[in-house]
Parts: structure tokens; sequence; C-alpha cells
């Protein structure tokens, strides 16, 4: 049992508890060998009771320990002692990224990305040590007051999956990897898997899978396509959503290879969010389809970096006990192409037809000339160049053929008028009304010619107005479109990254391929206004300076009590938003932690005589002192009186003493007056107890 104040290794003063989980107990302790605040982490007593756990615990974290890297929280020491079994690692006063994540509902992409390439750069120096998490979730990254991120809890892992720790302890299933979920072979990809899925949760506020069992939800990592996360946040870039979905492929193979490989993505896509530069794996077909013997599965070793192929075969065999069947991906095949019937162009080349289809023939070779590459192949599919044969969908090359008839027709008759060849209405005044007639009904023919045209090399250009960036750009880039977005931005009362202004407009018609320019909102002007900087968990002096600097004004400060001696003096909240704009001399109104109260027992304990006239001076008295919280002051025997006693610091306001003892009774004898007979009492002893409540006095 860890009581406060005890002394671990000689070395380690226990004097807080500042956490606890499913595997553990976490303690702040002061390190008096090196002078320093430290945190000891104390499995509890069902996993201490495992000899075969505790040994493999043991080598795992004494592996962490060789691992020093800013993003990861260093294992110092590994030891036990009377039964507890404990791990002493760097004490980080913060905030777990799950913590994080449930305070702020979900985080802006930059901060995403910003702490998914520290996590990674931290994962990446262990991989490059052989050691690999498994249990990456935002319960194990803490977020420190300076804003730099660790991963914590190398080595439980593998220890706790080794010795099959039920998931309920590890709670880590709405983040495992579909190879994790078999309990087959884990490697270095798996940890990236886990990432992506923490990711995605940073991105969107959620999991991407979850269920009423932990079965239930490991058989979705394994079996269900994983959701984009622009499904549940729409402007989420388009680099970023591949990325998440790059690290989340249910092979291994399709993942990326390295979180060297992950970061430099990650960073590129700071720089570039809406660039198309995530490579999609594509293993050959061969991989895809080939079927693992049992006869060829190797036994991976702890830390050998075989092929996925080799090594993941091992974990067939607990599936198939646990499924059932053996679980492998398919390989995927295009859908046949459904080709159309040929239907013969012999009925529309009748006699009298024959002029008006070579006509409209001739035409479309003209006007294919004038298309560019990619407008030419559509207008391909209204004509076969085939004369025996007129494809299925040729309804544009029957209103081309027919359209260029009544272009015949009409300028026959025409000829045949101005030459007086008509039986029927010729000259006199009638004639140039006619002749007008013919003209206006030429002009309204080839109009409309002119805009089927028009529709058939074009397509209409989406409405993209008041939608988020990248929706915008998703719309007018898919669904057949490949309109090239030209991007730019300005000030505007509009919230920030919403389309407020598009050329060509919506409704219109355009070339695929063409430009379509979007302007962005930048949101309001902020020009003479000042960007609101964070003060929580500043000093108030130097929140004081930084808001000096930003020409900002410090307001009142409100001192509210707290229970944390580290936050004494600190920013816990400001009035106005970090981060939003506003006019420079503005006024900013703080809350400041107050110094946590503490009292003080400073007396001299009085003999159980006070309450018990009995009481023999002398008499040896089992006397102990707790608070109200718990904490022992006092646990001795005592035999002299009154004793003093000195306690400061104490954080509850009052407390119990408690005194344990015997009376002894010696043997009396009793004379009856009346009858002059007497009684005799034997000696006795008689245990007694005093109980007195304490009231600390309160410290300055």
């Amino acid at each position: 049992m860890i009581n406060i104040g005890m002394l671990i290794a000689d070395r380690y003063e226990i004097l807080e508890r500042i956490g606890t989980g499913g595997m553990s107990d976490v303690y702040k302790a002061k390190d008096h060998k090196l002078n320093r605040f430290v945190a000891v982490k104390v499995l509890k007593q069902e996993f201490s009771e495992n000899a075969n756990f505790v040994s493999k615990f043991r080598v795992e974290a004494q592996a962490a320990a060789g691992l020093m890297h800013p993003n990861i929280v260093n294992v110092y020491d590994v030891g036990e002692e009377k039964g507890l079994n404990y791990i002493v690692m760097e004490l980080v006063e913060g905030i777990t990224l799950k913590k994080y994540i449930e305070k702020k509902a979900r985080l802006s992409v930059k901060e995403t990305i910003s702490i998914a390439i520290q996590v990674a750069m931290g994962l990446e120096a262990a991989h490059n040590n052989h050691i690999i998490h498994r249990d990456i979730k935002p319960q194990n990254i803490i977020i420190s007051r300076e804003g730099k991120v660790k991963v914590t809890d190398f080595g439980i892992a593998k220890a706790a999956t080794s010795n099959t720790i039920t998931s309920n302890v590890m709670g880590s299933v709405h983040y495992t990897s579909p190879e994790q979920a078999r309990g087959g072979y884990s490697d270095e990809k798996s940890d990236i898997y886990s990432l992506g899925v923490t990711i995605f949760e940073m991105l969107t506020g959620r999991v991407p899978f979850n269920g009423e069992t932990t079965v239930a939800i490991a058989i979705k990592h394994i079996q269900q396509p994983m959701p984009s996360p622009c499904e549940f946040v729409p402007e989420i870039p388009r680099s970023v959503e591949q990325i998440v979905l790059k690290c989340c492929e249910k092979s291994p193979d399709r993942r990326y290879q390295s979180m060297t490989d992950l970061i430099a993505d990650l960073k590129q896509s700071l720089l570039h969010p809406e660039d198309d530069f995530v490579k999609v794996i594509h293993p050959d077909e061969e991989s895809l389809t080939q079927v693992v013997t049992s006869g060829h599965r190797p036994k991976p070793q702890q830390y050998e970096q075989d092929t996925y192929d080799e090594a993941y075969a091992d974990g067939y065999a607990e599936e198939d006990e646990f499924y059932g069947t053996d679980y492998q991906e398919e390989p995927y095949v295009e859908p046949p192409v459904q080709k159309q019937q040929p239907y013969r162009s012999e009925n529309y080349r009748r006699e009298g037809y024959e002029q008006g289809y070579r006509q409209a023939k001739a035409s479309y070779h003209n006007d294919r000339m004038r298309l560019n590459e990619n407008s030419r192949r559509r207008y391909d599919e209204g004509y076969d160049d085939d004369d025996d044969e007129y494809g299925g969908s040729r309804l544009g090359v029957l209103i081309a053929i027919l359209a260029a008839i009544i272009v015949g027709l009409v300028v026959i008759l025409f000829a045949a008028a101005r030459l007086d060849l008509l039986p029927f209405g010729g000259g006199g005044d009638d004639e140039p009304q006619a002749q007008e007639e013919q003209a206006e009904e030429s002009e309204e023919t080839e109009g409309e010619e002119a805009n089927q045209n028009t529709e058939e090399t074009g397509i209409e250009i989406p409405d993209v107005l008041g939608k988020p960036k990248a929706e915008a750009v998703a719309t007018l880039t898919s669904g057949g479109r490949s309109f090239v977005v030209n991007t730019q931005e300005a000030a505007s009362e509009e919230e920030e990254g919403i389309v407020i202004a598009q050329s060509p407009e919506g409704g219109s018609h355009a070339e695929n391929g063409s430009t379509v320019t979007i302007t962005v909102s930048s949101g309001p002007d902020t020009t003479g206004k000042v960007k609101m900087p964070d003060l929580v968990y500043k000093d108030i002096e130097e929140a004081a300076a930084i808001l000096a600097e930003s020409k900002l004004t410090l307001g009142s400060e409100k001192q509210v009590d707290n229970s944390d001696a580290n936050l004494a003096g600190k920013v816990t909240k400001q009035n106005i938003e970090p981060g939003t704009y506003v006019e420079e001399g503005t006024e900013v109104e703080l809350e400041v932690a107050k110094s946590p109260l503490t009292y003080s027992y400073v007396a001299d304990i009085a003999s159980p005589a006070v309450e018990d006239p009995n009481y023999v001076a002398g008499t040896r008295v089992y006397v102990i002192v707790t608070t109200a919280d718990g904490e022992e002051l006092l646990n001795a025997l005592i035999d002299t009186f009154p004793y003093p006693i000195q306690k400061t610091g104490l954080k509850s306001a009052t407390g119990t003493l408690l005194m344990a003892y015997t009376n002894q009774i010696p043997e009396a004898t009793a004379i009856d007056p009346v009858t002059g007979q007497a009684t005799v009492t034997p000696a006795q002893t008689i245990e007694k107890k005093v109980q007195r409540p304490l009231t600390f006095t309160p410290e300055e």
C-alpha cells in the first residue's frame, strides 16, 4: 500500500496521488538523489501478482528507459520494493489529449497537424530503436502547460497484450488496428493506424467506429470501411483527409510505411493543404490475393522488422480459433464495362435523308476540329465513324441530322422563292414579307442549333456561394467536373473560410477543365485591431506584460479558490476568447487562482484522564491522529502526557484524534453494613477508547 510521505528505494518520497488508471496509480514524488520532482507509476495489486506479466513489464519498461526524446515522457527507473512494482518517469504538468479534445469539442486543422507531427516524431524515435508502442490513443498523449506534446506509457501495452489483459482494462479498442483486433502480429504500421484514428478524433471530436461492446467495435475495424473525416467536418482540407485515410487503411501495406513518411506529408499539408500530394499505395495483385499456408508462417521475434506478409501470418492461427474463418482481403476487380448494343443506322439512311446525314457528318468533322482534346472526346460520343453502325446513345446525332435537314429545306425554299419557282403565293407585296418570315425562321433555327452546340460542349457550373472552401473545391472538382479552382481571399463579415463570390457564377456553362475563381472570406477586417493572446496558465505578472505588449489593458483580477498549489498566482480564465480581434486598449478581465488554503495543528495532546477518571498516569496509550482527507499525522504508543505535536501545510480543516488503552481495576472487597457479609470483586482489565474531534488552524 502506498502512503503519502513514504520513501521508495530510499530515494523517491511520495508527495501526492495525481492520477489513476485501469492498471496503475500515478503519484508525484521527490527524487532526493537528483533533487527533482518525478512521476511514479505503481502497478495495481492484481497485476503485480502476475509474475509473467511483471517480468515482461519490467523488460519493456527497461527498454523504454533507453528512449530520450522531447516528445516522449522519458522513463528514468523501474523497480520493485515490498511487492510494489513501479516505474519512475518524467513529471509532465499538463492535460491529456483526450481531455483537451473533450474541452474544445474538436481541434482546428492547424492545431491537429501540429500535435500529430509531435506525436509522430516521438514514435519515430521509438521505432528507430525497435520499440513499438501498441497503445496509441489520446489518453496516452500529454500536452504540457508549455504546449509540448509527449507520448507516454511505452512498454505497458506490449506486456499487457502478451498476457491477454482484457480490453476493458486497456480501454483501447476504439484505436486498435485491424491486425491487433484479430490478435495477430503488430508492428510500426499498427502505431500508424492508431495515430490516424487519433488524428480523426482531433479533427471531428469523435472516433470513427463505435458500438455496444468492445468485440463489436473491433469487428468494425476489421470489416467496415474507414469513414472520411469530411463526412463530419466538410471543411477539412483535401490533403489532411487523404493522410487520415492512408494511415487507416485496413492493409498495413497500404498505409504509410514509416513515421518519417507520415511526418513529411503532415508538414506538406501545413503549407499546401488543398494539394493532391498524398501517394496512394497499390500493392500488386499477386500480393493482394496471396494465401499464406500454415506451413509458411514464421514466428516473428520481438524486435524483428519482417515484412508484413511474412510476419502477419502468425496471427492467423488465433484468428481461426476466435472468428472461425480466415480473414483475407479480396482483390479489387474492375466492374465489366456495359457495352451497349449497336443500333443499325440503315433506318436513318432512307431515300430523302441521305443528304441530311452527309451534311450532319461533315458538320461533325468540322466542329470536332475546333474542339480541344477533352471536349472532342465528349463530342465523339454523339457520332460513330463507322457508316454501318449508329451507337446506342445517339440522340444528339438525330437532332443534328433533323436540324441540318430543316436548314437545307429552308435554303431550298428560299432559293425557289427568289427564282419564282414556287407554285403558290409568288410576287407582289407578299414576296418581301415571305422572305422576311423565311429569314426570321432561318435565324431562329440557327440560333437553336448554336444553343444546342453550346450545351453539348460545356457543362453547368455549380453554385458554391456560402459553402466552406474545402466543400466548394470538392464540388467543382468531383462528380465528373474537373474545373481548375483559383482561390483568392477578401475580408468580409462572413465566417472565415466561406465562399463569398465566384466567377463565372453558378448556373452558367463552361468547358470542363476551365478555370473557376472563388473568393473566400478571410474574416472581418482587422485593420487597427489586435489579436487577443492566450493568457491561461500564465503568471499574472507575465499576463500583464503580454497584454501591455499587445496594446491591451489589464482590467479586474478576480481571485478564485483552487486546490492545486501549482496553479497559485496563475490565470485560469479570461473574459475574451484567445484569437479574436479587438480594438486596441480593450480591457481584459482575468480570473487568478489563489494559493490553496492550508491549515496547521500545533497542540499538546492531553491524557485520556480528561474523559476517563479511571485512567492511571503512565499507562501506555495508542494515539492516532488523521485529517478528514485521510492523511495520517501521528501513529504512536505514548505514556507521557501532555504530548506535543506540530503539523503544517494540511489541506483539510478538520481531523480526528483516537486513543486506545486498557484500565487495570484491582481486586476489591465490599462489606454489607447490615449483614456484615464481605463481597470480593476480582481484578479486571478493561479496554477503553477515547475519540476527540479536531479543528485545525488556518495558515496565513
